[in-house]
C-alpha cells in the first residue's frame, strides 16, 4: 500500500514539476525553457498592450485626419483625396504580409518589433519636420495660407506617411502574435486567457483610437498639425521604453526559416507522386514522430479534404531508415501536408471577408467627409472635429467586445458546450451582418441630408443637418468590428500553421488593406460608368454627389457576399491538433 502511495506521490510531483515549465517550443530571454510562473501570461501582456495602445494612438491620429489634410492643406479634390487615403491604408495594411514573413522566417518577432518601431518613429519625425521647417512647409514661409501646397512639402509628406506604413508592416503583425505567444495553448487556464486576450487587445486598440481621434485631432484642429505630431512622437518613445522593460519576462519564439518552403515542398512531392495509388489506410502515410522542431511540438490529424496533397506523404519504401533519409522535396509528413491544406482552406474565407473591409474603408473617407459638411456645434464656443466622430466606432467596438466576453461567451458556453461560446466563423459572420445594417443606415441618412440640401436651395436657407445623425452608422459598424475584426484576428492566428503566426496576423490586416484598394477600384469604376450614363455619383463635393446610391450598392454586394461566406464557413474544417510532444 505504501509503495502504491509513493508511486502516486512521485507521479503527482512529476506532473506538478512539469506544469511549472512551458513546453510549447518557446524560450525565455536567455534561450532556456520558460518558467511558467515568471514569464508570459497577463503579466507580460500589459507591456505589449500598452505599446499597441500608443501605436494605434499614432496611427489613428494620422489616418482619420488624412482625408482632411489632403483636402484642406494639400488642396486635393474629394475623389483624389479618397483614392490617396485608400491607397495609403491599403499599403499600410498589406505591408504586414512582408513584415510578418520576415519576423516568422528570419528576425523573430521581438527584434522585428524593435526595428519597425524605429522606422515608424522616423516617419513621425519627418512628418513633424515637414510642418515646422521653413523649407518644407506647405506654404511659402511668408504666408500661412495658399491655394496649392508646395511640391516639396507634398513629396516629404508622402515619404513620411509611407515610412509609417513600413513601420506598421513590421510592428502590427509581430506585436500581436508576440502577445498571443505569451499564452500556452496546452495549458487549460492559459488557453482560456488567450481567448480573452484578443478581446482585451482590441479594447487597448480602441482606447488608443479614441484618444487619437479626439485629443490628437483636437490639437490638429485648434493648435496645428505639427504639435500633434510632437505629442505622438513622445507617446511612442515612452511606450517603447515600457515595452523594453518587460524583456526578461517575455516568452520568445525562435524563427525557423521560411514557412513557405515546406509548403512548396509538399506541392512538389505531391505532383511527383501523382500516379501513385492512395494507401488503404491513412495511418500508412508518413509522420516522423521525433520531428519535434519542424512542427513546434504539435502534430495535426489527417483530414479527408484535398486528398491529392496526401500523395506527398506516401512512403515509397517500407524501410524506415531509407524514408528518413529522403529529401523533403520527395517525402513530406502528414503534419506538413495538413498545414498546406489549412492555408488552401483559408483562401475562400479571406476572399469573402473582403467586402467587410470595403465597408470599413468608408469610415475613414466618406463617413468623415459627411461629418465635415454637417452641423457639428455643441455650443457657441465648441465644434466637434469631424475626424473625432470616428471615436464612435471604437466605442461601439469596446461595447460589443465587453458584452461578448462577459455576457455572451459564458452564456453560450453553457448552451453549446463549446469552449469559445460560438465558433470563430460564426462570430465573423455576425459582424458582417452589422456592416450591412450600417450601410443601410448610412444610405438613409445621406438621402435625408441631400433632401435637406435641395430644400435649402429652393427656399434659400442655410440650415445644416446635425452631425448626430451619423452616430448610428458609426456605432453599428463599430459593433460589427467587435465581432468580425476580433474574430478574424483570432481565426488567422489560430488556424495558420504554428510557424506562420505573424504572417497569420498579416493576413487579417490584409483584409482591411485589400478592402481599401477594392474600395478605390469600385469608386473609379462607378465614377466612370455613372459619368457615361448621366451624372457621376461622385461630384466635386458631397452636395453634388449621390453617396446614398453608392451605399445602397455596397448593401447589395455585402448581402450577396454574406450568403457565400455562410456557405463556405459551413464546409470549413478547423485545425485539429493530434498531440503535443514534451
Amino acid at each position: 500500500m505504501e509503495k502504491k502511495n509513493d508511486t502516486i506521490d512521485a507521479k503527482t510531483f512529476e506532473l506538478d514539476n512539469e506544469m511549472k515549465w512551458v513546453h510549447d517550443s518557446s524560450v525565455d530571454y536567455e534561450g532556456r525553457v520558460p518558467l511558467r510562473g515568471s514569464t508570459g501570461s497577463w503579466k507580460t501582456s500589459f507591456f505589449i498592450i500598452v505599446f499597441e495602445f500608443s501605436e494605434r494612438l499614432s496611427y489613428f491620429g494620422v489616418a482619420t485626419s488624412l482625408v482632411l489634410y489632403l483636402t484642406k492643406i494639400i488642396h486635393q479634390d474629394l475623389k483624389m483625396a479618397a483614392k490617396n487615403v485608400n491607397y495609403w491604408i491599403g499599403v499600410t495594411t498589406l505591408m504586414p504580409l512582408l513584415g510578418g514573413f520576415i519576423a516568422d522566417a528570419y528576425l523573430g518577432r521581438y527584434l522585428t518589433i524593435i526595428l519597425s518601431s524605429i522606422v515608424y518613429l522616423m516617419g513621425l519625425v519627418l512628418l513633424t519636420l515637414s510642418w515646422f521647417l521653413p523649407a518644407l512647409k506647405p506654404c511659402d514661409h511668408n504666408t500661412n495660407t495658399c491655394t496649392q501646397a508646395r511640391r516639396v512639402h507634398e513629396v516629404v509628406f508622402f515619404i513620411a506617411m509611407y515610412l509609417i506604413s513600413i513601420g506598421t508592416g513590421g510592428h502590427k503583425p509581430s506585436l500581436q502574435s508576440f502577445g498571443a505567444d505569451q499564452f500556452d495553448d496546452d495549458h487549460v487556464s492559459e488557453r482560456r486567457k488567450k481567448m480573452s486576450f484578443f478581446n482585451w487587445w482590441s479594447c487597448g486598440v480602441c482606447s488608443g483610437l479614441i484618444l487619437g481621434v479626439t485629443l490628437i485631432v483636437y490639437v490638429q484642429d485648434h493648435v496645428n498639425w505639427g504639435v500633434a505630431d510632437v505629442i505622438l512622437i513622445g507617446v511612442m518613445v515612452f511606450s517603447l521604453i515600457i515595452f523594453l522593460l518587460g524583456r526578461k519576462c517575455y516568452r520568445y519564439r525562435v524563427p525557423s526559416g521560411s514557412p513557405l518552403t515546406p509548403m512548396l515542398q509538399v506541392l512538389v512531392a505531391a505532383i511527383s507522386k501523382r500516379k501513385l495509388p492512395y494507401p488503404s489506410n491513412a495511418s500508412e502515410l508518413y509522420e516522423e514522430a521525433t520531428n519535434f522542431q519542424s512542427c513546434n511540438g504539435r502534430f495535426l490529424c489527417h483530414t479527408e479534404k484535398l486528398k491529392f496533397l496526401d500523395k506527398a506523404a506516401i512512403l515509397e519504401s517500407d524501410d524506415e531508415n531509407i524514408s528518413k533519409k529522403q529529401s523533403p522535396w520527395k517525402l513530406a509528413t502528414v503534419t506538413k501536408v495538413e498545414e498546406v491544406k489549412l492555408i488552401i482552406n483559408m483562401i475562400p474565407i479571406w476572399v469573402f471577408t473582403l467586402p467587410f473591409g470595403i465597408c470599413i474603408a468608408q469610415t475613414t473617407t466618406f463617413f468623415i467627409k459627411q461629418g465635415v459638411i454637417m452641423d457639428r456645434k455643441i455650443s457657441n464656443n465648441f465644434e466637434i472635429p469631424p475626424a473625432s466622430m470616428f471615436a464612435l466606432t471604437a466605442i461601439g467596438m469596446i461595447l460589443s467586445v465587453a458584452i461578448y466576453d462577459r455576457i455572451l461567451v459564458p452564456f453560450l458556453r453553457k448552451l453549446t458546450k463549446n469552449e469559445r461560446g460560438m465558433n470563430i466563423l460564426q462570430r465573423i459572420g455576425t459582424g458582417m451582418l452589422f456592416s450591412i445594417v450600417s450601410m443601410i443606415v448610412a444610405a438613409l441618412v445621406e438621402r435625408r441630408r441631400l433632401k435637406m440640401v435641395k430644400i435649402n436651395k429652393i427656399n434659400n436657407n442655410h440650415f445644416k443637418m446635425s452631425v448626430s445623425w451619423l452616430v448610428p452608422q458609426f456605432l453599428i459598424i463599430g459593433f460589427g468590428d467587435g465581432f468580425t475584426l476580433v474574430g478574424l484576428q483570432e481565426y488567422f492566428y489560430d488556424q495558420v500553421p504554428d510557424s506562420m503566426r505573424s504572417l497569420g496576423i498579416a493576413l487579417f490586416l490584409s483584409v482591411i488593406g485589400a478592402g481599401s484598394f477594392l474600395s478605390s477600384l469600385i469608386i473609379t469604376i462607378v465614377d466612370h460608368v455613372t459619368s457615361k450614363i448621366g451624372k457621376s455619383w461622385f461630384g466635386k463635393d458631397l452636395n453634388n454627389s449621390r453617396l446614398d446610391k453608392f451605399y445602397w450598392m455596397l448593401v447589395v454586394i455585402t448581402t450577396l457576399n454574406l450568403f457565400l461566406f455562410v456557405f463556405f464557413a459551413r464546409q470549413y474544417s478547423y485545425k485539429n491538433v493530434q498531440k503535443v510532444v514534451v
